[in-house]
């Protein structure tokens, strides 16, 4: 009896990508492993009723979180008078509810690389991690400094925009076949990431502000009329963090990107921007990441 031939790096790339497509065609799908903290603070904060003092105890029951969400209250980004606070109620409170979404997502992503189910993965769980975290700072300094958009908001897409990134590398988790090849895998990815994002955020109900900003993350002849939006703010600040240490090619990069049109600024602004903010920024992702 002949034995099987052994798998190649093509047949299980095809083979993963029929597993995703079957999976996001069965409708909304969840993100495997991510801890359940997350989760708990995603359900509490479903009930917009909810009172501080109930996310407060929610919150409390992962000290490492509390700690997080505290060194956010006090970081430059966020605490303008000076006034240190001490009590997680207080942080909360001084925070706001999408920002505390926003700091158990980025907790539960770094607890991810600790993870002995994705044992091998910890490089680009972190890299994934430390960009969101990245995107995240910068979406909530270009909401605030350039437009109208609620910069908490803003926040929170930039942290969920690698979602779908996160998904198919959970998912790929044990077949170290597909990571032979970078570029086949890199096509998997920008192939599957934005639809499959969409489908988790919709089950995670989130609002539908934030999942077609993550959804239409990359699509740079969106358009739209009236006044900039989710998706302009996620969409430029995905691109200033790519060309953040490389000012010199902000101009070519942002030639024709309808985002950058409608905030009305010019390239001379923009790297500005980059530069009045790196404190502001530096200080929301550090106490992300």
């Amino acid at each position: 009896m002949n034995s099987p031939a052994p798998a190649t790096a093509e047949s299980v790339s095809f083979a993963f990508v029929q597993k995703l497509a079957s999976e996001l065609s069965a409708g909304k799908i969840d993100l495997p492993s991510f801890p359940d903290i997350a989760m708990r603070v995603r359900k509490v904060l479903q009930d917009e009723e909810v009172s501080p003092d109930k996310v407060t105890r929610v919150v409390g029951a992962e000290p490492a979180l509390a700690a997080r969400i505290l060194q956010i209250a006090n970081s430059a980004a966020v605490n303008s008078s000076g006034r240190k606070v001490t009590d997680l109620r207080m942080a909360v409170a001084r925070i706001g509810f999408n920002l505390v979404r926003s700091t158990a997502i980025s907790f539960a992503m770094s607890q991810l690389t600790r993870s002995a189910e994705l044992k091998g993965l910890e490089k680009p769980l972190r890299e994934l991690w430390q960009r969101s975290a990245l995107v995240a700072a910068m979406c909530y300094v270009v909401a605030k400094r350039l437009t109208k958009v609620n910069p908490d908001i803003a926040l929170l897409a930039g942290m969920l925009h690698g979602v779908g990134k996160l998904y198919i590398l959970v998912r790929a988790a044990g077949m170290p076949q597909l990571f032979a090849d970078p570029a086949a895998y890199q096509r998997i990815e920008q192939m599957w990431h934005a639809n499959i994002a969409k489908a988790v955020l919709e089950n995670w109900e989130i609002s539908e502000e934030v999942v077609a900003a993550v959804h239409q993350q990359e699509d740079l002849e969106y358009s739209h009329e009236g006044t900039t939006d989710l998706i302009d703010v996620l969409l430029l600040s995905s691109l200033l963090v790519s060309y953040r240490e490389h000012p010199e090619s902000i101009e070519l990069n942002l030639q024709g990107v309808k985002p950058a049109s409608r905030m009305r600024v010019d390239v001379g602004g923009f790297k500005n921007l980059l530069v009045d903010s790196k404190a502001e920024i530096d200080a929301l992702r550090s106490a992300l990441a």
